[in-house]
């Protein structure tokens, strides 16, 4: 065993592939987007990606931090995609388009899968969002449960422009961050929300200089950490639960969750 005085060796990333790194200390895992030269665009492989990283969190990751390196968070859709080729060992757009309903549908649904774990129940999630987010880049960060933006953000939904429509399950949380018409006036548009608009409106949690980005995040991550799992397990589940339920059946999940952490306390529970 090393000594305290020794240096301690820096965690080796558990997954590195197709532009997504995952490193895990402790109870932080991070995720982080490394392909800088192409402004971290996506494909269906970063995609499968991101769901693998998802997949390979341990039990002892209470917070996951999605970070990018590079100027830009993530520019989007890799262009490449709207050749008439696409991607290597992928289908086209041309080809999904031929294709029958359920191949369709089927495969849009894996391309999801990089987005829907994000808001597991068990974990937090961190978008830490830098330069330019735009279409699914704005959709990667829109998974996580908090947005910390640095204050050169550029948020965009440009699926909208090219007539196609955001697909990467960021319709639901921008709507119920903002609104229904402000979100349907932003995918519309296609216009950027920069930093003081995604703070004033609900879509950042908090805006800071772009030098000071990691450390607020790392500050955040930290204060979600001082709180004992299961109660802010349980305070997640309420909270995204609340639009669903009217407000009698809010308060019966309130004590329900109470019940459950009161017996905890007390060493009764199951």
């Amino acid at each position: 065993m090393a000594s305290p005085d020794q240096d301690v060796v820096p965690d080796v990333p558990a997954f590195d592939k197709d532009g997504v790194q995952l490193t895990v200390d402790d109870a932080i895992a991070t995720v982080t987007l490394t392909n800088p030269a192409k402004r971290n665009a996506q494909s269906p492989a970063l995609w499968r990606a991101l769901a693998e990283a998802g997949r390979l969190l341990p039990g002892s990751v209470r917070v996951v931090v999605l970070r990018a390196e590079g100027k830009s968070f993530s520019a989007g859709l890799d262009r490449q995609a709207f050749t008439p080729e696409g991607f290597d060992g992928e289908p086209s757009f041309v080809d999904l388009a031929r294709g029958g309903d359920a191949e369709l549908d089927a495969t849009i649904a894996e391309y999801q899968e990089g987005f829907t774990w994000w808001r597991r129940s068990d974990i937090v999630s961190i978008a830490a969002v830098q330069g330019h987010a735009i279409g699914a880049g704005f959709q990667l960060a829109l998974a996580c449960d908090l947005r910390v933006v640095a204050d050169d953000v550029q948020f965009a939904m440009r699926e909208t422009s090219l007539g196609l429509v955001p697909d990467l399950t960021g319709t639901h949380p921008l709507v119920g961050l903002v609104g229904y018409a402000r979100a349907l006036e932003i995918c519309a548009t296609g216009r950027f929300v920069h930093a003081e608009e995604a703070v004033s409106t609900g879509l950042a949690n908090v805006a800071v200089p772009a030098d000071q980005l990691a450390e607020a995040v790392r500050d955040l991550a930290s204060a979600i950490l001082a709180a004992p799992r299961d109660a802010v397990i349980e305070t997640k589940a309420l909270l995204r639960g609340a639009s669903d339920r009217d407000y009698e059946e809010q308060r019966t999940a309130e004590r329900a969750a109470q019940a459950r952490r009161l017996r905890d306390l007390a060493g009764v529970g199951e």
